[in-house]
């Protein structure tokens, strides 16, 4: 069963990867630049170690119960943790506890506990803002315009490091002009914190559009893995 498994990610993994390539190339870009994270919920932590075994180490995940005892896992390999969904305060402590990146802050409020939290647990925490480029409440981020302060704020909290944007695409909407609008505020970005490069930006459906508008990094889940399962707990 597992060299099934194996053999489906390995297919899946040429396959996007091909995708990037091909997304790199019409843009014109480099894709060594372009970061590739497996988003991996409602998947077990052996598809983890399939696909770090595959030399994809980037993981994502949006739930923190989930992520957490897949973290524990799989602590014996060299994987960078993303967390990427919407984050409630009460539990930055846990989140900063395994998690190397946060890329969905959107609030004053959750720099404050995440520092707190990153600084308890003797952590350094890469930090992204996730930017809203729709007016839907439920699915998080900053708005463009409050991006500039949430980032000074970061940049100067105990324990936390700025380094870039995130975005979803809007739902029912073509991908491209809100990608547009997503590298302009993080070009706005970077003319005040240099080092703040990440553009995390999109998905299965999308990452081609992505890439065109300068994405660094894609949060890939559907595209590698397959259709979402039901979590067993």
């Amino acid at each position: 069963m597992s060299g099934g498994r194996a053999a489906e990610l390995a297919a899946n993994l040429a396959d996007v990867r091909a995708r990037i390539a091909a997304a790199c190339a019409a843009a014109g870009r480099d894709p060594g630049d372009v970061t590739l994270i497996a988003v991996t919920k409602t998947f077990p932590a052996s598809d983890v170690r399939l696909l770090a075994g595959l030399g994809l180490t980037q993981v994502a995940e949006n739930r923190d119960q989930d992520a957490r005892p897949k973290a524990e896992a799989t602590a014996d390999l060299p994987l960078t943790w993303h967390f990427v969904g919407q984050l409630q305060t009460n539990k930055a402590k846990s989140v900063a506890g395994y998690a190397h990146v946060v890329q969905s802050v959107d609030r004053a409020r959750l720099v404050t506990a995440l520092s707190a939290a990153a600084q308890n647990a003797g952590r350094m925490l890469e930090c992204l803002i996730q930017v809203s480029l729709d007016d839907e409440p439920g699915r998080g981020g900053a708005a463009p315009a409050d991006v500039a302060g949430l980032a000074d704020r970061i940049a100067a909290a105990d324990a936390l490091s700025l380094r870039g944007v995130m975005a979803v695409a809007p739902l029912g909407a073509a991908p491209r002009p809100a990608f547009e609008r997503l590298a302009a505020v993080a070009a706005d970005l970077r003319a005040r914190h240099p080092d703040a490069t990440v553009v995390s930006a999109g998905m299965s459906g999308d990452l081609e559009e992505a890439v065109a508008c300068g994405a660094t990094h894609l949060r890939v889940g559907t595209a590698l893995l397959g259709g979402r399962r039901a979590i067993v707990r």
